[in-house]
């Protein structure tokens, strides 16, 4: 009996919590369907949770969702009629982008001399300035540091005051002689110093006496030429000043030979300091530099300071191109990045020169080829780097100040196809700056007045012993 009643007891225990006994002890019995749907519906209790090791939160309902589905679904809701007004908005940032570029442009352009490689291109990104691979615009250095008194705003007055007198010049094509940049250069540099004579080696058809002449109305000119301009005026139109002694023709000499006291003493000079030598002959600059240093004068002027490896004289831009001095040196390496830029750049400028043509036997880079080239290239004499090196400490030794005229405006402006702007200095009127170049009256020249361009500099020499 006994018996009997625990076994009842038992299965109504098991018939209470919806299953038999024998059900629970029999994973072959297939479950019932309402069993299967409750058992899924049912939620986990912390007990059920705790019993199979989990912790009581469930992540995949608590954690955010990916930034990806949350676009997903908002572009499900919103369906197809939105994604034109996308498509506007993003358009619209672009335009935005497009418009702050340009607006700040002139920062790419005008820059320092001594930053080259800041400067961004116009023929793609390298292809108007450009760093010039590990390379910038060699500066020959002074003993103090001392600079030039004009400024960026004295130039641009001065340039909107030469460009009607320019306009007035006699010889309209100066072909083989100067162009509009480096005739603004001596006209502004002659105004600015106001010497009481000015001295010229080298005239050709008179140009550039007639530059010097509306700088300074009434100061004489001495003019060293070979041949005199009034011998040009058979077949054209040249310059003939009366107040200008010449030494030219028979009459010739050479400003080497000049004997500088007596010349000076019947011009009634007596102060050096108020002497301007223009030196537009093509000949060896450290040698007229020594040359104008013995006689005394320290205010020069050269009007074809070539580059590296261009040009038919050894030049001061040729010389202060050393190691040492940043945006100097060479290599002739032809895997090397500079080997590269120059392919490249060769392609855009006339005057820009490659490896091939830059490196002369033995990689001799410096002045043309490793060769002191003099007299119009007649004379190529190969120097050492050694001789080249101590040519620049001596340079260095004399020189106070040392100025590059910058280009009147940038390439885009002028159309100008010869100079590569990555080895000059940036422009007075940057690229970009079309009203200022119109307002200036720069659009009224023609464009080929512009490609003569070949950093004339200034230099101030040192006062002996100083």
């Amino acid at each position: 009996e006994k018996k009997r009643r625990l076994g009842r007891i038992l299965m109504e225990r098991g018939m209470s919590n919806g299953q038999s006994l024998w059900h629970s002890q029999s994973p072959k019995t297939p479950t019932k369907m309402l069993d299967r749907a409750l058992s899924s519906r049912r939620p986990h209790s912390d007990a059920d949770l705790s019993d199979s090791g989990e912790s009581g939160t469930d992540e995949s309902k608590t954690k955010r969702p990916h930034i990806y589905l949350l676009a997903s679904n908002f572009l499900s809701r919103i369906g197809h009629q939105w994604w034109p007004f996308l498509i506007l908005a993003l358009l619209f940032l672009l335009l935005l982008f497009l418009i702050s570029v340009a607006f700040h442009s002139h920062s790419f352009v005008c820059i320092s001399r001594f930053d080259p490689a800041a400067r961004i291109g116009f023929f793609g990104f390298d292809g108007l300035e450009s760093d010039f691979g590990a390379l910038g615009v060699p500066w020959c250095r002074s003993k103090h540091g001392k600079e030039v008194e004009w400024t960026s705003k004295d130039l641009l007055k001065g340039l909107e005051e030469f460009v009607p007198i320019y306009e007035t010049r006699p010889i309209k094509n100066n072909m083989y002689g100067m162009g509009f940049d480096h005739s603004f250069g001596l006209w502004f540099m002659a105004r600015w110093l106001k010497p009481d004579l000015m001295i010229e080696s080298g005239a050709f058809k008179g140009h550039s006496t007639w530059v010097l002449r509306q700088a300074m109305p009434d100061t004489p000119i001495i003019s060293l030429t070979p041949r005199h301009p009034e011998k040009y005026l058979r077949k054209g139109p040249a310059y003939v000043d009366g107040n200008c002694t010449y030494f030219a023709g028979k009459d010739f000499v050479d400003f080497g030979s000049v004997d500088w006291k007596t010349v000076l003493r019947k011009h009634g000079i007596t102060d050096l300091n108020r002497v301007v030598v223009f030196f537009d002959d093509h000949q060896n600059e450290l040698k007229r530099l020594k040359q104008a240093l013995k006689a005394g004068f320290r205010h020069l002027i050269f009007e074809d300071n070539y580059d590296t490896g261009t040009g038919d004289h050894y030049s001061l831009r040729q010389i202060c191109d050393q190691s040492y001095i940043r945006g100097g040196g060479h290599s002739c390496f032809k895997d090397s990045d500079e080997a590269r830029m120059r392919s490249k750049r060769k392609k855009f400028w006339e005057k820009a020169v490659d490896t091939e043509e830059l490196c002369g036997p033995g990689e001799t880079w410096w002045g043309v080829r490793g060769e002191m080239r003099d007299d119009f290239n007649h004379t190529n004499t190969p120097i050492s780097y050694n001789q080249h090196f101590q040519n620049s400490r001596y340079v260095e030794s004399i020189l106070d100040v040392y100025w590059e005229l910058p280009p009147v405006a940038g390439p885009s402006l002028t159309h100008q196809s010869r100079y590569d702007p990555a080895r000059s200095t940036p422009p007075i009127v940057a690229d970009g700056k079309h009203r200022l170049f119109q307002r200036v009256g720069l659009g009224r020249l023609d464009k080929s007045v512009f490609n003569g361009y070949t950093q004339m500099v200034y230099l101030e020499i040192s006062k002996p012993g100083s």
